[in-house]
């Protein structure tokens, strides 16, 4: 069994989002063999990039409200919603609401780690 509580991980703001502070909670700290579990605390008017990528990711809305822009429009997110991000899907997380996003992401372990 491996641990680790968000407040102990120093976040950044990769390059192409806003405001954002990534965690890559259970990532390349722990090694896991299939999945990388990250939480993106977004502040309000700040947003992913919008891109793609040829893996699938499922996200969480653990906290806030915003929104998806997809290639054919956008859907509004809400504390509690799922999401499914197809690969190859074009997307980008924006807050568009007045507090904090938290969305928790859980991605294949990337080929190179």
């Amino acid at each position: 069994m491996k641990k680790i509580n968000e407040k102990e991980m120093k976040g950044s703001c990769p390059d192409g989002t806003k405001d954002v502070d990534f965690k890559p909670l259970l990532a390349k700290n722990f090694s896991p063999p299939n999945f990388y579990l990250r939480v993106f605390d977004i502040a309000p008017g700040g947003n992913t990039p919008l891109h793609k990528h040829e893996w699938e990711h499922e996200t969480y809305i653990a906290e806030g409200s915003g929104k998806i822009v997809l290639q054919g429009g956008e859907e509004k997110l809400v504390k509690g919603d799922a999401v499914f991000v197809e690969p190859n899907e074009l997307h980008q997380f924006v807050n568009s609401g007045k507090k904090n996003l938290k969305i928790i992401c859980v991605i294949p372990r990337p080929k190179e780690d």
